[in-house]
This record gives structure tokens, sequence and C-alpha cells, in this order.
């Protein structure tokens, strides 16, 4: 009986010793030590978070990590010798100090802030209600040829009039350098210039228009498509909803906190936009 109660003994203390250590943090890899001060990858890590943008982008993996070690290495080494010239003290330095522990907490917090706002479900739901407040916008694809007078815009409508690729004839007269066969891609009506904008969206696909006058010069028109402009799938833009979240959510708790505070300035100060207001976070 005894046996038997000293064998489930045990088994409950290897039961709560794995639990133990499940729940334990994992350890930070020490990775060098500088006159006994270790430097662990959880400051490499702290470390490139500071830094890391301002590093050279050929600079990746192994070879950064390295590279910050050897930042971080001089830093201690800097920062001892500053220590032992008593650079440390003084008002000066508080200030400095009592800036960056201002700073370091609000970029916690808002970090925070911008963690919780961008789920799948409040970006999705962002985009959504973009998506259903859309107008319906049309966009056409068409060539063109551009030359100075309107006696060579004549001539080369009459060329595409009676059969030539239009295509051809653009590359052999066009003085617009930027559209290889005249091609032009899909645009809207507001991407173009008003008089060249009017001429194209007015053309029902394979038509070619009359000379048109522009700033640039005279244009032949040819219009091969129209489409209704379709909204960006989420994907493509989910970037942009994740910013506009962040920006937004930080913003509000910006708000939130002055609107709860009591701040006395000593001078007027301008008006600054509430949107401003929200400092960036990496």
């Amino acid at each position: 009986m005894k046996c038997l109660t000293a064998k489930r003994s045990a088994g409950a203390g290897l039961v709560l010793a794995l639990a133990i250590g499940f729940a334990m943090p994992a350890q930070a890899k020490v990775l060098a030590k500088v006159n006994g001060v270790e430097i662990t990858d959880e400051d490499v890590k702290v470390a490139i978070d500071d830094i890391g943008a301002g590093l050279p982008q050929q600079i990746q993996g192994a070879e950064r990590e390295a590279y910050v070690l050897d930042y971080l290495i001089d830093l201690k080494l800097v920062a001892r010798k500053a220590e032992a010239e008593k650079m440390g003290q003084g008002p000066d330095f508080a200030r400095r100090m009592a800036y960056q522990r201002d700073k370091a907490l609000m970029e916690g917090l808002l970090g925070d802030v911008a963690k919780n706002a961008t789920t799948d479900t409040e970006l999705k739901k962002v985009y959504d209600e973009a998506a259903k407040g859309q107008k319906a916008e049309v966009e056409v694809n068409a060539r063109h040829i551009l030359v100075p007078t309107e006696d060579e815009a004549k001539a080369a409508q009459k060329r595409v009039k009676s059969g030539e690729d239009f295509a051809k004839v653009a590359d052999e007269v066009s003085k617009d350098p930027g559209s290889q066969g005249g091609d032009l891609g899909w645009f809207t009506k507001d991407r173009m210039v008003p008089e060249f904008a009017e001429a194209a969206f007015k053309l029902e696909k394979g038509q070619i228009s009359d000379p048109v006058k522009s700033q640039f010069g005279w244009h032949v028109i040819r219009l091969e498509d129209k489409r209704e402009k379709a909204f960006p799938d989420f994907e493509s833009v989910r970037e942009q909803v994740a910013k506009y979240v962040v920006q937004k959510a930080q913003t509000e708790q910006i708000v939130k906190l002055r609107e709860g505070a009591k701040i006395e300035r000593t001078e007027a100060a301008p008006k600054v936009p509430s949107e401003t207001l929200a400092a960036p976070v990496k």
C-alpha cells in the first residue's frame, strides 16, 4: 500500500514538474558578454525594433543579427565609459531618461491599441463599409496618336480610318514617347486633361475620334474598351485598410486621454488637427 502511494506521489510530482516547466517562459539565450555583462537574443530583438529601419537593406538574417550584436557590444562599452565619466548624472540626463521612458511606455500602449484594433473582423468591416459607399465609376482603355499640328492629326486619322493598324501608325508618327503603340491603358476621366477625356469617353468601343486639341498638341484617339471600374479586392488593399484602422484607433485613444486630463499650458498654442495627434508607432 505504501509502495503504491509512493508511486502515485512520484507520478503526481512528475506531472507537476512538467506542468511548471511548460508554464515557465523560455530563457533568453546569451549571445555575448561585455566585461561580465550579458547580451541576449532578447536584447538584440529590442535593438532591432529601435534601429532596424535605419539598417542597410542588404543586411538580412543572421548577418543582420550579428550586425546588431556588434552595435550592442559597442553600446555597452561606450555607455560604461560615459558612466565612469559621470555623464549619467545631472538634471539633463534625468530629463532625457524620463523622456525615453515615457516614449517607450507610449509606444507600448499605442502598439497594443494597434494590435487590438487590427483584427480580421475589424479590417473586413472597414473594407466592406468603404466598398459599399464607393460610387460606380467608368474607365476606358484607349490608344492615341499625338502630333504637333491639326494637318498631321488629320493625315494620321485618314490612315487609321482607311484600315492601317493604329498601333503601327502611332509608333511611326506619334510624339508621345511614353505610350508604345499609342497605348494608354485603363484610365478614369479625371486622369486626363479635360479636352482629351471628353473626346475619349464619348467614343464607343472601336471608334476613332476626330482630331482633338489639348495643351500637348493634337490627338487622334481610338477607344479599345470601356468598363465599370472594379473596387479593389480586400487582400490588395489590406495594408492600407490596416494603416487607416490603426491611425483611427490611436487617435481616438489620445483624444480620449486628453479629454479626461487637466492640461494647463503656460503659453497659448496653435490648434493642431486631431488626426495629427496619434504618434507614429513602430
